[in-house]
């Protein structure tokens, strides 16, 4: 019995991590408020009532995507402060930034926390989860890279401006706008 519950709940966390990774992509096309509970369900092959027994409601759903989106940034930056070569602050600041100019490339990641920091402006679930998710990144920056207030700040500026770049694309635009807002951020 005891084997069959711990089956019953490895399930229900394999379906829970499923219905996350689903709804990344479904909340990324239409945003918190362009998205039901509905599609994610149809996306993820399952009813909407099973959406509900794992999560209360679309909010929640949400709010856990958020987080989720936000644990697959800290996993990038510590990837990158691993790989960073040397312990100076700029060094590791640095690595963390390629690393995470390289998962921004993933355009759902991307999308999901720009509908988040929209979202943040009226949904105050929203907002507590779009806080928590940058409280711990910046803790983590901070402790990971020994850097300075004003060297965290400049990151966190740094990683919104990326953000702004990719999702304009200004890539794909030689002007000389784009040339003075990316000069010197990595992006990809």
């Amino acid at each position: 019995m005891n084997t069959e519950r711990r089956r019953q709940l490895s399930s229900a966390e394999e379906r829970r991590d499923t219905v996350l990774r689903t709804a990344i992509g479904a909340f990324a096309s239409r945003g918190y408020f362009g998205t039901t509970t509905t599609e994610v369900a149809k996306a993820a092959g399952i009813s909407q009532s099973y959406v509900y027994r794992l999560f209360p409601n679309k909010e929640a759903l949400f709010t856990a995507v958020v987080d989720h989106c936000f644990t697959r940034v800290r996993a990038s930056l510590e990837e990158g402060a691993a790989n960073a070569g040397g312990s100076a602050p700029e060094a590791v600041l640095s690595a963390m930034g390629d690393a995470y100019a390289h998962l921004i490339a993933d355009k759902d990641l991307l999308l999901v926390l720009t509908h988040a920091q929209a979202a943040a402006v009226s949904e105050a679930a929203v907002r507590d989860a779009v806080r928590a998710g940058y409280a711990r990144l910046v803790e983590y920056v901070r402790g990971a890279s020994g850097g300075s207030e004003p060297e965290v700040q400049r990151f966190f500026a740094i990683g919104m401006l990326c953000h702004l770049l990719v999702s304009m694309d200004t890539q794909a635009v030689d002007a000389p706008w784009t040339r003075t807002l990316s000069a010197g951020v990595r992006h990809y």
